[in-house]
């Protein structure tokens, strides 16, 4: 009997996927645990794999399309057997892509008919366009749907033996379908550029982004904080010449090494967090829960949005090691190649904008933590000190809390240690 190929939920949070590539063509063998497709969660690209033997008997849904997260996307079975009849959305589904291939066959016919319908190729391609940009210049002359893409039966066998994902051609057939000129001009380098966003125009003078999984997540998760969370800021300067100092220090004895402020900033944090528990909490809506263990969750800035890799058990590792971690997450986080529980399940988190040149700004929270530290640039600046003005390399740090864990005191607390440790980072060894 034939087995349904689903939409699995790849990441805690998610609630849909985008089949960015499939990795098995219909009528291929595959076995249980071989990687079937190639879906773009809420926060990476993952792995589809089947979950039993046989054949891919399929493909439902074609590459570029959303799916929620249960639904059918293939079948595997016998190599010959019939794809069994399914009820409610499986069938409409199918129902769709069935009908959708004979009303194209049935309307274009032959590539060359097609190209004779649309009028002369050069007088398409020069057609003016109103305000054209480099970007609306590189993108489909019309949308394509979101769901089903247009694109001819030959189309669609050239770009299978050239392994190109329609999702990412420009169609110029009527509609914006995509032809045979179309994928036989397209390379496979060019097609996996136009992977990560995918941009539709949609009038003249404006482009029309549609929203990656990550983006959708990000705005859902925005609103769910901002609004129910009582959100109170502290902000604190701290001096970092000492900080500074013994980073020089360090980078002295290591030439190789790689150590930024971020790093020492993240190391203070998990210290200060030890000493500050109900700042290392979550909100639980019933309760709230302490965190004996100390992770850090560091913001980074990627295509598609942010995401927040976690550095686990901060507390108990070295500045090389955190400095190790930091650039190992964050070059996989801006690739897609982080697993769930690399993203996940932070106690608290960083975020730092001054290498943008930032002087300060105010953080969201991301539940169900109850805090997170804004970070912004360290730049000279006249200060008194013992009664003189002096130019010393300062910081500005703005602590976000939720007023539903963390009081004006226990935050204020928190940042006078974590100011302290930076202050004098000898601090932390005690």
């Amino acid at each position: 009997m034939a087995t349904k190929v689903v939409m699995e939920a790849l990441s805690p949070t998610m609630e849909e996927g985008r089949l960015v590539e499939w990795k098995k063509n219909t009528g291929d063998k595959v076995a249980t645990g071989d990687v079937l497709a190639e879906v773009e969660t809420d926060k990476a690209v993952m792995e589809l794999v089947a979950r039993a033997d046989g054949v891919l008997l399929q493909q439902v849904v074609p590459a570029g399309s959303t799916v929620p997260v249960a639904d059918v996307v293939g079948w595997i079975g016998a190599e010959g057997e019939a794809v069994p009849g399914a009820t409610g959305s499986d069938n409409k589904r199918q129902e769709a892509t069935t009908s959708d291939d004979k009303r194209q066959e049935a309307t274009t016919g032959d590539d060359k008919q097609q190209e004779a319908t649309t009028g002369d190729d050069k007088r398409q391609a020069t057609a003016p366009v109103a305000s054209p940009s480099p970007v609306v210049a590189a993108v489909a002359q019309q949308p394509q749907s979101p769901g089903r893409i247009k694109a001819s039966p030959v189309a669609r066998k050239i770009a299978a033996e050239k392994g190109l994902d329609l999702a990412t051609i420009a169609g110029s057939g009527p509609e914006g379908r995509i032809i045979k000129r179309d994928v036989e001009s397209a390379s496979p380098a060019a097609a996996a550029a136009g992977v990560g966003v995918q941009r539709i125009v949609s009038g003249g003078g404006h482009t029309d982004v549609p929203l990656s999984q990550m983006r959708k997540v990000i705005a859902k998760r925005l609103a769910q904080s901002i609004g129910p969370i009582p959100t109170f800021y502290l902000t604190a300067e701290v001096d970092m010449e000492r900080a500074a100092e013994a980073r020089d220090a360090l980078l002295q004895r290591n030439p190789d090494g790689k150590f930024s402020f971020n790093d020492v900033i993240i190391r203070c944090c998990a210290a200060a967090l030890r000493q500050h528990p109900w700042v290392n909490s979550w909100w639980m809506d019933t309760h709230i829960r302490q965190w004996n263990e100390i992770h850090v969750g560091v913001a980074v800035a990627i295509e598609d949005g942010l995401i927040t890799p976690v550095i686990r058990h901060a507390d108990t590792k070295s500045l090389r090691e955190i400095s190790a971690e930091v650039r190992e997450l964050a070059g996989r986080a801006r690739s897609k190649r982080l697993m769930p529980e690399e993203y996940t399940g932070a106690t608290f988190t960083v975020s730092n904008l001054g290498m943008f040149g930032i002087d300060d700004f105010t953080a969201i929270i991301n539940p169900p933590e109850v805090a997170i530290l804004a970070v912004g640039r360290i730049e000279p600046r006249a200060v008194v000190v013992d009664g003189a003005v002096t130019v010393r390399r300062r910081m500005r740090i703005t602590l976000s809390c939720d007023h539903r864990v963390v009081d004006g005191a226990t935050g204020a607390e928190f940042l006078k240690t974590l100011v302290g440790m930076l202050e004098n980072p000898m601090a932390m060894v005690w």
